[in-house]
């Protein structure tokens, strides 16, 4: 089954790859929760799921709240599908224009479902901008909110960055990063992802193997990446990405399964500016 939101970098593709490097655990924490295919193809005791993007969290919350009446309200949605409803909504969504957060809730998956390819895309204001998808008949994913709202009964969804994310966990969690991908197109929120960023997020995951926790994470295959996590274990896998492919190659691209290793140390490194995985002892 697929997931609620169409979404950029969906890992349900290489979910069959990726559950390979998954390791037991008692939880497994995803600090960059993205369309939560991870999630709901894995059989965690418990989750914890952040990002950084509040609609995102928002809407998973009043799923596992209430998704019958979560349900109600989208279908609604649902029944408009001209680019005049879609500006409507997608104007009232960015205004405050609504009745509330399932209300919101349930026009982010409508926003989601009817705009250009899918695209979660924000302004510097933090306005929602993708334009409008001119789709025939958008699918409404009523029988994955209910399979969603099922396994959410074991999930805390928060809405917070990767940096809060790591400050809540505990020896012996697994961690699953799927950042915005290096050398890719990734201010789908009001900021992007930089090289630096990269290298804060490296270290920190190297801090939670050195504390006794698990890490498996997905990125580009590029030569910083392959640098930042060159004490990881590192899968090479192809995968289908609809964005940030270079012109001429085609809809895949190599990326980067890095599966943490048992002792890692920091080091530094001035080309970065931040800290970064260092070499095994």
């Amino acid at each position: 089954m697929g997931t609620i939101l169409k979404w950029a970098g969906n890992k349900t593709a290489i979910m069959p790859e990726l559950v390979k490097h998954l390791p037991a655990g008692s939880r497994l924490v995803e600090p960059f929760a993205g369309s939560c295919a991870v999630m709901m193809a894995t059989d965690y005791p418990s989750y914890l799921v952040a990002d950084i993007n509040d609609d995102l969290i928002n809407m998973y919350q009043q799923i596992k709240e209430d998704p019958e009446f979560f349900i109600m309200i989208a279908s609604g949605f649902f029944r408009q599908n001209s680019e005049d409803d879609f500006r409507r909504i997608r104007h009232g969504f960015n205004n405050g224009e609504s009745n509330g957060k399932v209300w919101r809730a349930a026009a982010f998956l409508y926003l989601n479902r009817h705009c250009y390819r899918g695209l979660c895309r924000y302004n510097k204001s933090g306005g929602f901008n993708v334009p409008y998808g001119n789709y025939k008949k958008p699918y409404f994913p009523h029988a994955e909110i209910l399979t969603f709202a099922e396994k959410a009964a074991r999930a805390t969804f928060i809405c917070a960055t990767y940096e809060e994310t790591f400050t809540m966990l505990r020896s012996g969690d697994v961690v699953y990063c799927d950042p915005p991908y290096h050398e890719t197109f990734n201010q789908y929120h009001s900021a992007g992802f930089t090289a630096r960023e990269q290298g804060t997020l490296s270290a920190l995951l190297c801090d939670h193997v050195n504390n006794g926790g698990s890490v498996v994470a997905s990125n580009s295959d590029t030569t910083l990446i392959r640098y930042l996590y060159r004490d990881f274990q590192l899968h090479q896998i192809t995968a289908r990405r609809s964005m940030g492919v270079v012109s001429g190659e085609g809809k895949s691209a190599s990326e980067i399964i890095a599966v943490s290793t048992p002792y890692l140390w920091i080091g530094f490194d001035p080309a970065v500016g931040r800290d970064y995985t260092g070499a095994c002892e």
